[in-house]
């Protein structure tokens, strides 16, 4: 068996997997509040408790990964978000797994992207299907991650960036206005991720409405202290039942599309791009009603480049823990000799 996790600053996503006929199968998964617990061994022996009570026999874990938010240094990581400090070797001791695996959340979801079949991707923009080359991944959620997929003529291997911390480049008069006032709210310095996240949207709803002056009557209000209020300006941007969302999710599409074709130009991914994170399968609407492309294509003398661009947007909400997953057992079989996926392949042809 693996474990795989997406580790969060609010949840940690635990599966366990097996491969059949060479396929990822899940065979048990569930979300923990991480502030519910001191430590990430105490979420994972939790999970393994409930797997245990499951049917199924006693569990076996081989290999583990966990796509962690932020860059991991020799195995380790300090979390933003929670007082946690992960280290691999540390928590192979704890867990009593033999092999353990810290990556990028970001990296995750790229070798969760070899895992998907077709219906769990959405093309924005078929581009060229049959060029190769690099491919990008950008994903707007809690924060805006980014990859890069290198393709080295056979497969794509997944490397992390912190590039969603990158500056926020404004390209007309309503961003030029946005930079300005977050610029005054924050105190400083605007990165991308404070325009393209959840935080971002409420960023940019909060500019429409104190500086655009757009009306927020008492309903939206009380809409917005009530509920999620990113899944408010998603619905009623969508509908158009609020002019103020309407042009918040307009903007925030926007900038997400522009900030996608600037790393497709600095990647150069003629492979193409991949939009994953928890926002864009919230919104496909909007997604797909041209505001992103039109942004992520407008540039310039190189605007040809990025038509011819495949643009493909993960609807699988399970990807960095397919991806997680993937790795550990393929890391596992480099190290040990051993490889599940190829096990399985054996067994079902004899």
């Amino acid at each position: 068996m693996i474990l795989a996790g997406d580790v969060g600053g609010t949840k940690v996503d635990l599966a366990l997997c097996k491969f059949d006929k060479g396929q990822l199968l899940t065979v048990h998964e569930h979300r923990y509040h991480a502030k519910d617990f001191p430590g990430l061994v105490q979420v994972v022996e939790a999970f393994l408790d409930e797997c245990k009570q499951s049917p199924g026999g006693p569990i076996d874990v081989r290999a583990a990964c966990f796509g962690v938010p932020g860059p991991v240094r020799n195995g380790r990581l300090k979390l933003t978000n929670l007082p946690w400090m992960l280290d691999a070797v540390q928590l192979a001791g704890e867990l009593k797994i033999e092999h353990v695996f810290l990556i990028n959340d970001l990296e995750a979801n790229g070798y969760g992207i070899a895992e998907l079949t077709p219906d769990q991707i959405l093309v924005l923009s078929p581009g060229d299907p049959a060029a190769e080359g690099n491919r990008g991944l950008i994903a707007a959620g809690t924060g805006l991650g980014e990859a890069i997929l290198v393709w080295d003529g056979k497969t794509y291997k997944p490397m992390a960036s912190e590039g969603g911390h990158g500056d926020f480049a404004p390209r007309n008069e309503d961003e030029i206005g946005l930079l300005r006032y977050l610029q005054k709210t924050l105190g400083g310095r605007v990165s991308s991720e404070r325009v393209i996240s959840g935080i971002g949207l409420a960023n940019v709803y909060a500019y429409c409405r104190d500086v655009k002056g757009l009306p927020e009557p008492q309903w939206l209000k009380d809409r917005m202290l009530a509920e999620d209020p990113n899944a408010v300006i998603g619905e009623l941007g969508e509908s158009g039942a609020s002019e103020l969302c309407v042009q918040a999710l307009s903007m925030f599409i926007s900038a997400y599309g522009a900030e996608a074709g600037n790393l497709a130009l600095k990647i150069l991914s003629a492979g193409g791009m991949y939009v994953g994170g928890g926002i864009a399968p919230k919104v496909l609407k909007k997604m797909q009603d041209g505001t992103f492309m039109k942004a992520f294509t407008d540039k310039g003398r190189l605007s040809d480049l990025l038509v011819q661009m495949p643009v493909r947007l993960i609807l699988e909400s399970r990807a960095a823990l397919m991806g997680a997953a993937a790795y550990a057992e393929a890391r596992a079989a480099e190290i040990g000799g051993l490889s599940e996926r190829a096990e399985s392949v054996q067994m079902a042809s004899s």
